[in-house]
């Protein structure tokens, strides 16, 4: 019986590291055709109709592309919500409705992350998004350092904000 178990133990953590390199190898190639200019936002008009001028030049910065008819974003917001309360974050809705519905939905999974409503996907055109959720993070001088196509761990987000730095 001991046997058993430890060959399920043994299959287990072999099933995960091989999916985990799947994840990333795929999420990887999804990142190839990613805008990788340096970060030019000068402002950016958030949901709430406040215009953020400035933004901050001298610390990483975290640009999360999302939407709320994605079924990956909803579970990979409390990660956003988490590491917005310690970085630099700025949200970008895409196509997900008018202000009032994407207000409605952050409002019932109590988010409270910065939001830019990409109505006519403006900026997923700018930044060449094809997939949901999608994440770019900045390094102090706007250079992108990292991106990540699909759900990403608040571990992960946290790690790769630490070394944008």
């Amino acid at each position: 019986m001991k046997e058993k178990i430890k060959k399920y133990i043994k299959e287990g953590i072999i099933f995960i590291v091989v999916l985990t390199i799947a994840l990333n190898a795929m999420s990887y190639y999804r990142s190839l055709d990613l805008n990788k200019d340096k970060l030019d936002f000068e402002s950016v008009k958030l949901l709430d109709d406040t215009t953020i001028y400035n933004i901050p030049k001298d610390k990483p910065i975290l640009v999360h592309f999302w939407a709320t008819w994605c079924p990956v974003c909803k579970v990979e917001a409390p990660n956003i919500e988490k590491i917005s309360k310690d970085y630099e974050v700025i949200t970008i809705a895409v196509q997900s409705g008018d202000k009032e519905e994407i207000q409605r939905y952050l409002d019932e999974r109590d988010l409270s992350f910065k939001v830019v409503n990409d109505k006519d996907g403006f900026y997923s055109r700018k930044f060449n998004i094809k997939v949901f959720p999608t994440t770019l993070i900045y390094d102090k001088n706007r250079n992108l350092k990292f991106s990540e196509v699909g759900y990403t761990s608040t571990a992960g987000l946290y790690s790769r904000m630490l070394l944008a730095k």
